[in-house]
């Protein structure tokens, strides 16, 4: 029998949820001001997070029976139920080419105010993660959920994804037409420019921290430009932007003088912490995905342009599906609570902690300070696909996972089986960059010489290594061949192949500055800043960029 105080608690809970859901709807549909709205909406899905995260609370001291729900919710009616069951009869299959790319939402429908009422029993996993999202925002940083008070940085040219806070679509003042331009470059600087405008910025906001980073460095290469927009209320032409678009652009625009002259002042004494100088109520910088390739851009923003602000980075997805929550919006390092009711995870460990073969452990069987690749299944007919994905379980909340993830195995470089991992080999190349005298990295990517065919010569297959850099214009014969000593003695097995000659010299290029965000342009769609290229138009439009 269940206790009656927790019933009559969510009996409690349902009654508000209904009442407030129904001024919500009211003020749909009647001539109210946009404050109210907002006030009332933001009013519903606080309590709604609220609900979520003691739900959330719940399930974390009942993880294995939580994970069998969701695998049966996964698996097709009338399957054989249990983990066991389904562990024997689907074998573990790689990932599939047509999986969601990590960072890249799919978008969620329009939420209708009763969908709501289900907040505290059951939810899609988009929903619970938007409502938790905007619980921890509130209760971490109290004025982050003011109307209109959060720029949107994103570029989407193949349909709109998703904002964090998607729920509650007053919080941003970044009309949604401005992600669909076919250039990134212009709708970064489109979406610059309307939140210029609002000096009361609470929150900025970006779907991939390189997004960001690339609408940052076009304020440092255009800010006189963009203070005269401001300064005349207009609009630069933009032949990508579609008409409609630029009317309603155009129509938020009004000339201001003094935001113009505040740019142009803060501007001319340098960009170290410009962010905070530009908006001076503003609390948090928000990023959809803050490891992998996208790590190198927040360590750039924490220490140059956002210096002062905490990156908070809510969500841990693979693969488009979501997985775990951080919980922990202050900390410089994020770390993800998974979440047992939005997939069904298993865990390969590693073989550095133990050896193969073996069988993979549930949610409920980790260890901590363990290494794990993670095995998914998220969508009904996509079972236990190895998402390439390794994390570190960091500690527990009651029996819920936190990690951290290292890793993509599908940026590990190799080629005679020496596999070296992204994160080491940042370390490395950090380390040579450090012995050329007035250089700072800017951004890399690596190739491995079969992408090049014939044009990589008759030689032993070796590394491609292109280099963006600050304080160098060229690059010594000397200073190139540092990178691979480093190489050498970070990783035995590449000195020994090496030695051998089975390996060839790392060759290191150095491109133009701008390079790597117009790389970013051409891949086409927006996904996290691949390390290893494996695409050969890619390499070939670094390969234009090379200056040394």
């Amino acid at each position: 029998m269940l206790p009656i105080a927790p019933v009559l608690c969510a009996v409690l809970a349902l009654c508000v949820a209904l009442a407030l859901c129904m001024v919500v709807a009211m003020t749909a549909v009647l001539p109210v001001p946009l404050w109210l709205r907002h006030w009332v909406a933001r009013a519903v899905l606080c309590h709604a997070g609220s609900c979520q995260r003691r739900r959330l609370q719940l399930r974390s001291a009942e993880v294995q029976p939580a994970q069998e729900r969701r695998l049966r919710r996964l698996l097709p009616a009338g399957a054989a139920a249990g983990s066991d069951t389904f562990r024997e009869n689907y074998p573990l299959a790689p990932g599939s080419p047509e999986e969601v790319p990590d960072g890249q939402r799919v978008p969620v429908p329009h939420l209708r105010p009763w969908a709501l009422l289900w907040s505290s029993w059951a939810a899609a996993p988009p929903l619970q993660a938007a409502l938790l999202y905007l619980d921890v925002l509130r209760s971490a940083f109290p004025q982050a959920l003011a109307l209109r008070g959060t720029a949107w940085f994103c570029w989407a040219p193949g349909g709109a994804r998703s904002a964090a806070g998607w729920p509650l679509p007053t919080l941003y003042c970044t009309p949604g037409g401005t992600g669909a331009v076919p250039s990134r470059a212009a709708a970064l600087r489109l979406q610059l420019l309307v939140a210029l405008r609002e000096r009361g910025l609470r929150v900025l906001e970006a779907a991939l921290p390189s997004e960001l980073f690339d609408a940052l460095a076009a304020l440092r290469a255009a800010w006189p430009a963009l203070a005269d927009d401001l300064e005349l209320g207009w609009l630069s032409p933009c032949p990508e932007l579609p008409v409609g678009t630029q009317r309603q652009l155009q129509a938020l625009l009004s000339p201001d003088a003094a935001r113009a002259a505040e740019l142009r002042a803060e501007c001319a004494r340098g960009f170290e912490g410009i962010v905070r100088r530009l908006w001076p109520q503003l609390q948090v910088v928000v990023v959809g995905t803050a490891h992998g390739g996208e790590h190198l851009y927040c360590e750039a923003l924490r220490q140059g342009d956002c210096k002062g602000l905490p990156i908070y980075c809510p969500f841990y997805q693979v693969n488009g599906a979501l997985l775990g929550m951080n919980l922990w919006p202050e900390e410089p390092s994020p770390r993800f609570l998974l979440c047992p009711d939005w997939a069904f995870c298993e865990f390969l460990p590693c073989a550095a902690t133990e050896p193969p073969p073996v069988p993979t452990a549930l949610l409920g069987e980790l260890w901590e300070g363990r290494e794990y690749e993670l095995v998914l299944t998220a969508r009904p007919g996509h079972y236990r696909r190895r998402a390439g994905e390794v994390l570190r379980v960091s500690g527990f909340r009651r029996q819920c996972p936190v990690v951290e993830p290292v890793r993509r195995e599908s940026q590990t470089l190799s080629v005679r089986g020496e596999r070296v991992p992204e994160e080491r080999f940042l370390q490395s190349l950090r380390r040579a960059v450090a012995l050329w005298p007035g250089a700072r990295l800017v951004d890399y990517v690596c190739a491995e010489s079969a992408l090049l065919g014939a044009s990589s010569g008759a030689g032993a297959p070796h590394y491609e290594v292109f280099v963006e850099l600050q304080g160098l214009r060229d690059l010594s014969e000397e200073q190139r061949s540092k990178l691979d000593r480093c190489l050498q003695q970070d990783f035995p097995t590449y000195k020994s192949f090496r030695f051998k000659g089975s390996i060839g010299t790392l060759r290191l290029h150095l491109v133009a500055p701008g390079a790597f965000a117009r790389l970013r342009e051409a891949a086409g769609s927006p996904q996290p800043m691949p390390r290893l290229l494996r695409d050969r138009r890619l390499l070939s439009a670094i390969q234009s960029s090379v200056i040394s």
